[in-house]
């Protein structure tokens, strides 16, 4: 084979192992989350332990689901619950791919207790 034939042969991989390399390490950018289902499994654990933090223990589970609006590159969950003094608690999360960034807001009687946090519980201390 023609030294400069295999040059290029040798040129074009390289290239498409870059290009490939480039797509995984996008895809894998983005939030701690990688997809809806594991941030609506993750959430409620989190949003209990910063709750229990904050003095706002939570009587049993949160109840999660996906909002309205939800995508592969805007994942959004809402919880709901109640605290052990029988206070509503309400937790809105957001990760949004594109900008690599996620909110976080827990409400408590309809009062803030966190707003647009980047993080909740133990996943703090995992930035």
């Amino acid at each position: 084979m023609n030294k400069k034939i295999l040059a290029a042969v040798i040129a074009v991989a390289a290239c498409a192992g870059v290009a490939v390399a480039a797509v995984l390490l996008l895809r894998s950018g983005g939030t701690r989350y990688e997809n809806q289902a594991a941030m609506l499994k993750a959430v409620p654990a989190a949003a209990k332990a910063e709750l229990g933090t904050r003095g706002q223990p939570l009587a049993g589970d949160l109840v999660c689901e996906s909002m309205e609006g939800a995508s592969e590159e805007k994942l959004l969950v809402r919880c709901t619950g109640e605290t052990t003094a029988k206070k509503p608690v309400h937790v809105f999360g957001a990760a949004l791919a594109k900008s690599e960034r996620e909110y976080y807001t827990i409400l408590v009687s309809g009062r803030p207790l966190v707003k647009n946090v980047p993080c909740l519980g133990a996943d703090c201390g995992a930035d």
